[in-house]
């Protein structure tokens, strides 16, 4: 299976009348893709009590919405981002606990709505995950996640990301290309187009077929990461400045790339071999963020789901002046 995705979709939560544009643009999204009538009630209701929850007790913030692809249909992620400090997370958890002295349903209620429901909160802010599928559906989730934003709100990004999923293998890719916009797009689009025919073919082939497909483009920074769960085992193969790493909960490893441009020119595309990398997670982002985040920092935040990881990465970490993608995975033996 391959997942690659658009780029998230970020609702400025700001005052009580964005609520109901939030609820109404998440159920849009849900109605178009799949969701029946209840399903998409679902959605609704979840996406209204995160904007509230935003308003009430940070005053503003953001509601982000993605598709979630899976074999046959799309599920709804909203991930609801503040900068708040003081988040009483038990406290909301509670059925009907209102901070902001209306009745809510409280997310304890919005966590049995959801099939994944997850929460980061300490003094720099709160990050909450919810995530839906069809119920027609039985879906196992992947433990993955991604915050991809373009600068300005560009409706083209310069980044791509995509995921290869067959059994216990995974193949994952983060390309930047050179500058941002729809030249950018255009240039990373023609690499991972490359990479989504044989994305667990020999590294350096593979990074040759991609700097072949991005010749005549203005080229960029790939790196793509091949994971055995049958081996515990990963091989990480980079050409230019797509940052990455492989985190346990006691160490961090920086994954290394070599200089160049695919696309333009590159000297080799030696990859890196990693052996017992289960339980790890594996972090790759463009430039777009800052290098100095670690997540020692954050106490529990490397237990917590990905999608929830990259979230926090991108709201505390962002340059605010290229396109950037953060792409967490956690690597486990059973990715089937």
């Amino acid at each position: 299976m391959n997942i690659t995705g658009s780029l998230t979709l970020v609702l400025t939560l700001e005052d009580s009348s964005q609520i109901g544009h939030a609820r109404r643009t998440a159920q849009k999204l849900a109605e178009t893709h799949g969701f029946d009538a209840t399903d998409a009630g679902r959605v609704a209701l979840v996406a209204t009590e995160l904007a509230s929850n935003v308003l009430k007790h940070a005053s503003r913030g953001e509601l982000h919405l993605r598709l979630l692809p899976f074999k046959n249909g799309n599920g709804i992620e909203m991930i609801a981002v503040d900068r708040a400090q003081g988040f009483d997370l038990q406290a909301c958890l509670a059925d009907g606990f209102s901070t902001g002295g209306t009745q809510g349903i409280g997310l304890g209620a919005v966590s049995r709505q959801t099939e994944v429901f997850d929460v980061y909160a300490d003094a720099r802010g709160a990050v909450l995950l919810a995530r839906l599928y069809p119920r027609a559906h039985k879906v196992a989730d992947l433990r993955w996640g991604v915050s991809q934003h373009s600068l300005h709100n560009d409706p083209a990004c310069g980044d791509v990301w995509h995921l290869a999923l067959d059994g216990p293998h995974l193949s994952a890719l983060v390309i930047d290309g050179l500058g941002h916009g729809e030249d950018a797009e255009r240039a990373a689009r023609a690499g991972e187009k490359a990479f989504a025919l044989t994305p667990f073919a020999s590294p350096g082939l593979l990074m040759e077929d991609m700097h072949q497909a991005m010749t005549g483009t203005r080229g960029g920074a790939a790196a793509f990461a091949q994971f055995d769960g049958q081996h515990a085992s990963l091989k990480f193969t980079g050409i230019g400045n797509i940052g990455a790493s492989l985190i346990a909960p006691d160490k961090s490893r920086g994954l290394a790339s070599h200089p160049g441009i695919v696309g333009g020119q590159y000297r080799k595309a030696q990859p890196f071999d990693y052996a017992h990398v289960n339980g790890h997670l594996l972090i790759m982002y463009s430039d777009g963020l800052q290098s100095r985040w670690n997540l020692q920092d954050y106490p529990g935040l490397v237990h917590r789901h990905p999608a929830v990881i990259a979230a926090v990465l991108h709201r505390d970490f962002c340059r605010g002046r290229d396109d950037v993608t953060v792409l967490v995975v956690a690597l486990e033996a059973a990715h089937g």
